[in-house]
């Protein structure tokens, strides 16, 4: 049996954990956890940016005479890879530690699989399109789950 704080026995033959096994994070410490999150990514992906397109970039955008790669990675995959990154080998984002916070299956209350975490990742578009609804979502749900948590099976739980 894997030594896991979060699960029972039970967990390793694959069953549902009972909802008072866990202390799920609400709304407010994972607003916390990803402004946390935001500043970090701004201070390291800022100064990079600031480097390659000059101050010009905050102003107005990438210039035209440039090629749009380095936005297209800094901006979008960097973020990506990085936030997975986190969550594969850590179960958590800077920020989701900083509250002392996990990631976890919901069924087993293991370590979800890397395909659960790029559904969870690509959870987030549509629990923002609306309004971000799938993410206010987290303020009512009985068991604290987005609709990105829903989509992958995850819950985020207190340590």
């Amino acid at each position: 049996m894997e030594n896991n704080p979060y699960a029972s026995p039970k967990a390793d033959l694959g069953e549902s954990q009972p909802d008072s096994a866990y202390q799920y994070v609400g709304f407010w410490s994972r607003v916390g956890a990803s402004i946390i999150d935001t500043i970090l990514m701004m201070l390291v992906i800022g100064p990079v940016l600031t480097a390659l397109y000059g101050q010009e970039y905050w102003l107005a955008g990438v210039p035209e005479d440039t090629s749009a790669i380095w936005d297209i990675l800094l901006n979008w995959l960097f973020p990506a890879f990085a936030v997975l990154a986190f969550w594969f080998y850590r179960s958590a984002t800077p920020g989701k530690m900083a509250i002392k916070a996990k990631i976890i299956d919901a069924k087993t209350g293991g370590k979800p699989s890397i395909g659960q975490l790029i559904l969870r990742y690509i959870g987030y578009w549509p629990s923002m399109l609306v309004f971000f609804l799938g993410i206010i979502w987290v303020a009512f749900d009985q068991r604290k789950q987005g609709w990105h948590d829903k989509i992958a099976g995850t819950l985020v739980v207190r340590k």
